[in-house]
């Protein structure tokens, strides 16, 4: 530890002493007011600060950074976040790549030991319970007896993962979601580690783990391989981020929610351009907005784009941290810390690389759809975003089912069900339809799943669980269901009517995300709302409606009955909040989180150092990617890729949804052939997100999404052109006869390529699937370093260039020096043999991710380093 700025000091809390990093003394040593430094740039400069060592961080980095308050630096840092936060999905096959490291150990004579997670690692299951039971009161536990029995194979594998590994930890199914569960329970806001203290930071394999940030806590969402390279020690490569201040004045008129807010926050930073940029929020605002308003808005960084949406500590963050059952201890610790190094919320005004400015009362009623989250849609235009985006046909309508029919409304997400202003809104909203006499369409599914257990807690001790029970929102789970595809089935005479007529039909769900192909296959239609508007479209039961004037329904009597007629006050939702929602409930929950329920203490595992991988197990296989490791890096300085034919060109906005295999595994597709094949049934495939342990189904449903459009073919879905027959086949088939003839292949792609979660998957896919390069007009900032950490090159277009310039038909030849920020060049040879040159910006982009790339991977990088 260099300390070259002598801001080591200590901290008297009630007699207590402890050791931190003053920001204070480094300003003085500086000559720089860093008081004018935002908040989220203090966090990162106390970062460097506590881990200057002269190697990874120098006396150098921290000046830079600390100049911010006068300049923008563009320097790249090292930075070290305090724990890692994964949930299951991206979990598992982010602990199978650890055991199968410690294989790879073994087999090498190394002690496998060293492979082992050196900061705290916490994992969440929360991503496996699907809604397969609905609508009544059996729902929550034929659920969850489904999930285990789905998924037995993962739970045993994460139990052994938690017996072999220290430092890891698993939340048990049916406990919540890992974003509510590290806002109520896990963040602990600031750390006190051996007596020195230092704000807590993390990252996620979930591009929602910026919900935390609405907690006063930095963190945001890597992929997977970047996640295990924090876990094995490796700091975060980044340069040092352009911080938006946004400032919010007013407050929220009545029939306004939180949700409307953050739906109008994601519009608004799409538009202004956001991507890889910190958004700090700031202004008297904030004075009206509790921590779970705030977290909501923090929730949805990923979908307005920016690394994370960071909200300053205040007596609102005191607050939760009491309401929530933290130690006392602890919220006087955040208090006095939080003063004491400028990291308390104040009017000062502070040097941001550019401002907005939204007055809170402006804000209206919205949703956002039919196929992305920043698409604002007001209320009363939502009928006509949908006739506008899909065309009507009046000859197939009937009462029953019709084009704009609901066919999901789900409460669901950790975005919303964070908040208890919304879920007691959707529960008052419930409470007035059952004294009207008035019920959900039959055609609709409907379902309940929140965040975390407290929220069931205070439901039912309202009396409000009653209501939503009789409309059909029954609890079904406590995870992320439809949200991340799990919706499960309709009804069969539904599915069936909607194929038969070719129906284009809806979900409204209070989620974050509603890209195609996302909720369920059938519903090309899908709404992000507030949980209590999910509600009246249940009872709606259409989108081809305007809720502010039109009636909604009739209730027993024949009367028309109207938004007015059920949508409850702000008075009452905060009445039942203060009567309902309590400090020791939240402590009740909480007291035996990692303990699970009857089924997950059942389960039993073998404990052992290296795991016994099963070569029959559909769920969890030993990757291959490290049967060619080299230590020697040289090799990949130079980039020489010769004859690279296209798998596929693909437009804007192609998201890790349509990149990363997820959702529902076809019967006739690669993957579910190759299930098929090990004798398991249709209806025993789970999803690809279960089977994420199995490299074997997981790059079988690379680009497998059914709404993927690849240019080169002239249907919809995962297919492509071969070059050679000029056959269309499936990608994955494609990419296989082209691997067999040593080919490489390169994919071409318009603008924000990758934009969405931070599926490791998309990037792990990608590779095994023999892609060398991905070639963009721009990607999405988590994507980008992902192929990186697989040793996927990615590269831009230059000079206007778009992939307009290819058909397909070519092949592709790339050379040059790999530097970071550099150029290479790119032969192209058509196929009438005529060709040109061009130059690709190379997207490695730091000298740390030059040493991963070089490594052929992060992991491989690790590894070497380890052996």
């Amino acid at each position: 530890m260099s300390n070259s700025l002598n801001s080591k000091a200590t901290l008297n809390i009630d007699g207590k002493s402890c050791s931190y990093f003053s920001l204070s003394s480094a300003g003085k040593s500086l000559g720089v007011d860093l008081t004018k430094l935002p908040c989220s740039l203090k966090v990162l400069l106390e970062n460097l600060l506590r881990n200057e060592d002269g190697i990874n961080v120098k006396l150098d980095d921290i000046k830079m950074l600390a100049s911010c308050v006068s300049k923008y630096a563009n320097h790249e840092i090292s930075y070290k976040p305090a724990r890692v936060l994964m949930q299951d999905f991206t979990g598992v096959p982010a602990i199978v790549d650890l055991a199968s490291m410690r294989s790879y150990m073994r087999k090498s004579g190394s002690d496998p030991s060293k492979i082992n997670p050196s900061v705290p690692v916490d994992l969440v299951i929360d991503h496996s319970v699907q809604v397969d039971s609905y609508g009544n009161a059996s729902a929550f536990g034929k659920n969850v007896e489904l999930e285990v029995k789905r998924n037995l194979e993962r739970y045993q594998f994460l139990k052994w993962g938690e017996s072999s590994f220290t430092n890891f930890r698993v939340v048990p199914p049916g406990t919540g979601i890992c974003h509510q569960v590290n806002l109520e329970y896990l963040a602990q806001v600031v750390c006190n580690e051996d007596g020195v203290v230092y704000p807590d930071t993390l990252v996620g394999t979930d591009s929602h783990t910026t919900m935390v940030n609405g907690l006063s806590v930095l963190g945001w969402g890597v992929g997977g391989i970047e996640a295990e390279s924090v876990m094995l020690g490796q700091p975060i490569s980044m340069v040092i981020p352009e911080v938006v201040g946004f400032k919010l004045t007013g407050r929220l008129l009545g029939e306004v929610t939180a949700t409307d807010l953050v739906l109008t926050i994601t519009n608004v930073l799409r538009t202004k351009g956001v991507v890889g940029k910190f958004v700090e929020f700031f202004g008297d605002g904030l004075d009206y907005l509790s921590v779970a308003d705030r977290a909501t808005i923090a929730n949805m960084a990923p979908e307005y784009g920016a690394t994370c949406g960071f909200f300053p500590i205040d007596q609102k963050t005191l607050a939760y941290l009491s309401l929530t059952g933290r130690p006392e201890e602890l919220i006087k610790l955040v208090e006095v810390y939080a003063k004491e190094q400028g990291l308390w919320r104040s009017s000062n005004e502070l040097a941001f690389f550019d401002i907005l400015e939204l007055d809170l009362s402006n804000v209206k009623p919205v949703m956002a759809g039919p196929k992305r989250p920043q698409d604002k849609v007001f209320l009363p235009q939502v009928s006509e975003s949908f006739s506008t985006s899909f065309p009507i046909n009046e000859s197939k309508e009937s009462d029953k089912l019709r084009d704009g029919s609901v066919v999901i409304a789900a409460i669901t997400s950790c975005t919303n069900t964070s908040n208890p202003s919304v879920m007691i809104a959707a529960g008052l909203v419930a409470r007035n339809a059952v004294k009207l006499g008035i019920g959900s369409k039959p055609w609709v599914k409907t379902s309940l799943a929140p965040g975390s257990q407290v929220v069931t807690e205070y439901l039912e001790k309202s009396g409000l669980q009653k209501d939503l029970d009789a409309l059909g929102f029954n609890l079904v789970g406590y995870g992320c269901t439809t949200c991340i595809g799990n919706s499960g089935p309709l009804d069969k005479d539904i599915e069936n009517d909607i194929k038969s007529k070719n129906l284009t039909v809806a979900a409204v769900l209070s989620g974050n995300r509603n890209f195609e192909g996302r909720i369920h296959p059938l519903a090309k239609a899908n709404y992000l709302a507030s949980p209590p508007l999910v509600v009246v479209y249940a009872l709606a039961g259409t989108v081809q409606i305007d809720l502010t004037k039109d009636p909604i329904c009739k209730d027993k009597n024949g009367n028309n009955v109207y938004l007015k007629d059920i949508w409850p006050t702000n008075s009452e939702i905060g009445d039942c909040i203060q009567s309902v929602v309590t400090r020791e409930m939240f402590i009740q929950k909480y007291e035996n989180v990692f303990s699970g329920d009857k089924h997950w203490q059942k389960i039993k595992f073998e404990k052992s150092e290296i795991y016994n991988w099963d070569t029959k197990s559909s769920y969890i296989q030993n990757p291959h990617y490290f049967d060619s490791l080299s230590t020697k890096n040289d090799k990949y300085r130079v980039v020489d890729i010769k004859d690279a034919r296209i798998l596929a060109i693909f437009g804007d906005s192609v998201t890790t949804d349509h990149i990363s295999p997820a959702g529902n595994i076809a019967s006739n597709s690669p993957a579910g052939i190759y299930l098929k094949n090990l004798g398991i049934e249709p209806q025993d495939f789970n999803s690809y997100g279960s089977r994420r342990g199995n490299h074997n189904v997981m790059m079988r449903g690379t680009f497998a999404n059914i709404r993927i459009r690849n240019e080169m073919v002239s249907i919809e879905g995962s297919y492509t052109k071969y070059i050679p027959s000029q056959e269309t086949m499936s990608i994955f088939d494609a990419a296989m006869r082209y691997k067999e003839e040593a080919v490489p292949l390169v994919v071409v792609a318009g603008k924000e390529y990758g934009t969405g979660s931070s599926r490791d998957w998309a990037a792990k896919g990608t590779a095994l699937l023999g892609i060398k390069a991905v070639i963009a007009e721009s990607f999405e900032r988590i994507h980008r370093s992902n192929l990186v950490g697989m040793g996927v090159l990615p590269l831009v277009f230059q000079s206007g260039v778009t992939r307009k310039i290819f058909d397909g038909n070519e092949t592709i030849s790339i050379k040059g020096e790999i530097v970071p920020n550099g150029n290479l060049e790119c032969i192209i040879k058509k196929k009438d043999d005529s060709g040109q040159s061009i130059q690709l910006k190379c997207c490695v982009l730091t000298a740390t991710e030059m040493k991963y790339f070089m490594s052929g991977g992060v992991l491989s990088y690790i590894l070497a380093q380890s052996s």
